[in-house]
């Protein structure tokens, strides 16, 4: 059996850790730690300092999904902190405008932002399981919005691409992002400060999720999508609220995942975890040709169903049971050809017969969040508030213009999300708190991950090290693998109908960036690795 060798050892720790994309966010979470936090405050400090020196990722323009281990009462709580579409949506407005679906940048992108849910999604994790208040966990990151920090080599990379100075250099708001020396995108090892950022998470910290929703900020928010032709008003951001739910979860091998419902795309890696269990994973080498094949066909069908029938749950009928079942995993495996792909995968009918952010934090006493938080793409729409440094999203692009399909566009309903936190128990204990972001790569990040870990018994920096594929859902049916796969596995993919492409250098991050902690409940002993693709460090105490 032929592991990647890893490059990097897993940390290794009993006090606390924390797991992101940013070593200044992870020592940040690491340090409310040491200051009496918990993992959820460590969680919360971590994503808002990730705001600040990641800005192109996620902010508080966006949402939030967070999985909890509850360790009194033995349980994954699943919290949803994402964003209805304004009430006055309608898909009528966007034809008028032209458009045939909602853009995601430039022109058009008012309509694609929906009230962002991240504020009242931290303030509603805090308040319920942590033990800081919102104003003790936000200042790391406004000192760093304010004071500076030196910027690292894959951010100025992200901060410097074409399709990011595009977005920002459209309206004259986008100047309050570009803070290089020279009035854009900061150089690697260059200081910068967000000072508009800054003061607006300083509002936050005084005044909560109210000044938010209820304050300047809403008002100066709606004021500026209107005036750009959108629709959301005060009412839609007084209106919001962030919502508990119960995780969905599957059985692999004896390993319950969980992932956070629909309206997120969790449900597509636990279908196709459902379908992998079918092949005997384990006994095929970890890069071989075989055991890529059975994972991308089991996640094709994962994302043929997702794309049909995930939706909003509160405003659409969602088949969440039916989808998730043994039998109906057994109807649609037998679908999968041992020798050749299908590229035209379709959905089952259960019933019949870009840019994120991740973290991961766990405690000494055994409380875990997975928490993840977006713009989506690249600084979202592109749409910064004037004079707060805010990113809007765009998750709005994410709606349907079919009127048939569940997640087609209204007033008042959460969109597709793509952002997916996810967690493991073995016999009702938290095993791992994990997670892969990187948009439609997520679910097949979350079944990679896991594979690795049951399957393989890799420990969590090996799992995240090991090469990955993605299927191209977005456009095609095309593989993408890294340079790392032996040209063998590649060749032997390919004469199995499958369109693969090599992949390397900075663009190996679109196969996403990966977290994970595992915990030994016995010994309390934390492990934890980072993804080797990213800026991600892995800190423990």
């Amino acid at each position: 059996m032929s592991y990647f060798q890893s490059r990097r050892s897993a940390i290794v720790a009993r006090k606390g850790a924390v797991a992101t994309s940013q070593p200044l966010a992870a020592v940040a979470g690491l340090q409310i730690i040491k200051d009496g936090g918990n993992a959820v405050d460590a969680a919360v400090a971590t994503a808002a300092v990730l705001n600040v020196v990641e800005p192109m990722s996620t902010g508080i323009g966006g949402d939030m999904f967070a999985l909890i281990w509850d360790k009194n009462e033995r349980k994954v709580m699943a919290l949803n902190g994402s964003g209805r579409q304004a009430a006055a949506a309608n898909v009528n407005d966007v034809q008028k405008a032209g458009f045939d679906s909602i853009p995601n940048n430039l022109e058009g992108s008012q309509f694609a932002v929906s009230v962002p849910g991240t504020v009242h999604g931290w303030e509603t994790a805090l308040n319920t399981y942590g033990r800081m208040s919102l104003k003790e966990v936000l200042k790391p990151a406004i000192d760093y919005a304010l004071k500076g920090y030196a910027v690292s080599e894959v951010i100025a990379h992200n901060w410097g691409s074409i399709e990011t100075l595009t977005k920002l250099n459209y309206r004259p708001s986008g100047q309050e992002l570009l803070p290089g020396k020279f009035g854009g995108p900061p150089e690697y090892g260059e200081v910068v400060t967000l000072p508009e950022l800054g003061r607006t998470l300083q509002i936050i910290a005084e005044g909560g999720s109210e000044a938010f929703y209820k304050g300047e900020i809403a008002k100066k928010t709606a004021a500026f999508i209107q005036s750009e032709g959108g629709w959301l008003t005060e009412t839609d951001f007084a209106n919001h609220h962030s919502d508990w739910d119960e995780a969905i979860s599957t059985n692999y091998r004896g390993v319950d995942i969980w992932e956070c419902p629909p309206n997120g795309q969790g449900i597509a890696a636990l279908i196709a975890l459902n379908l992998a269990e079918g092949f005997e994973i384990a006994s095929m080498d970890a890069q071989s040709a075989d055991r890529y094949h059975f994972l991308i066909e089991s996640m094709r069908q994962g994302y043929a169903d997702a794309f049909q029938y995930v939706a909003d749950p509160r405003v659409a009928e969602v088949p969440i049971g039916p989808l998730l079942s043994k039998d109906y995993a057994n109807r649609r495996r037998a679908h999968i050809s041992d020798l050749s792909t299908n590229p035209n995968v379709s959905y089952g009918d259960p019933m019949g017969g870009a840019d994120t952010v991740y973290l991961t934090a766990v405690d000494e006493e055994g409380t875990a969040c997975s928490l993840i938080n977006s713009l989506f793409n690249g600084f979202g729409t592109g749409l910064v508030v004037p004079t707060l440094g805010m990113a809007l999203q765009n998750r709005g692009s994410l709606f349907s213009f079919d009127p048939t399909h569940p997640n087609y566009l209204e007033g008042n309903k959460r969109p597709f999300q793509t952002i997916i936190p996810a967690m493991a128990t073995r016999e009702d204990e938290m095993w791992l708190s994990f997670g892969v972001m990187g948009g439609f790569m997520q679910p097949q990040g979350h079944l990679q991950v896991a594979s690795n870990m049951i399957d393989y018994s890799m420990d969590s920096q090996q799992a995240l090290d090991a090469p990955r594929f993605k299927v191209e859902v977005e456009s095609s049916q095309d593989v993408l693998v890294e340079e790392d796969l032996s040209s063998d596995t590649v060749n032997e993919l390919k004469k199995r109908g499958h369109a693969v492409r090599v992949v390397s250098g900075y663009d190996r991050g679109t196969f996403g960036g990966g977290q994970v902690i595992s915990r030994n409940p016995e010994t309390g002993v934390l492990t934890a690795g980072s993804e080797p693709r990213k800026d991600g460090a892995a800190v423990g105490w």
